[in-house]
């Protein structure tokens, strides 16, 4: 089942000044590794207890498998792993994740995380901004929940089932 319907047109890509935001594809997949593998201490504190991910071992043939999967998730639109570029292409800086809920309550969860090498520069709170604003905006969504900023994951994980 598709998370959004045939007839909306998806708000991609998005050109900022500080970035650009686009499907995932394998194709990104050299890039994805670099910036999970550099941020991976950063990414497990933020995921790791709730997703298991990254894995301390994790390979870039698995990760090549998890970019392929997203963008069949978003081929189908049942969830949309979103690219974060540098304007130039040549970096993957983070990633946007807008899935649909696991837990009542919400249209939508979403998460988002940046790369450790641009921890303290700005991007993430410019990024958060922009992405709040985005998706109220511009998605046919009347609830987003972020797990991790709004609530703790904890939190999340206590919501009944959807």
């Amino acid at each position: 089942m598709a998370f959004l319907p045939r007839d909306f047109r998806l708000p991609l890509p998005v050109e900022h000044e500080r970035f650009t935001l686009r499907h995932i594809t394998v194709h990104d997949v050299i890039r994805d590794y670099d910036a999970v593998m550099s941020s991976r201490e950063r990414l497990w504190a933020q995921f790791g207890e709730v997703w298991g991910w990254p894995a301390e071992g994790l390979t870039i043939e698995q990760d090549l498998i998890d970019l392929a999967w997203h963008q069949k998730e978003g081929d189908l639109r049942r969830a949309f792993n979103l690219a974060l570029l540098s304007p130039d292409g040549s970096q993957l800086l983070g990633c946007v994740y807008v899935d649909p809920p696991e837990k009542a309550g919400a249209d939508a969860d979403v998460a988002f995380w940046v790369r450790a090498s641009e921890a303290g520069t700005g991007l993430e709170a410019e990024l958060e901004a922009f992405v709040r604003r985005w998706l109220a905006e511009e998605w046919p969504f009347g609830t987003v929940r972020y797990p991790g900023r709004d609530l703790t994951w904890a939190e999340w994980e206590a919501l009944p089932d959807r």
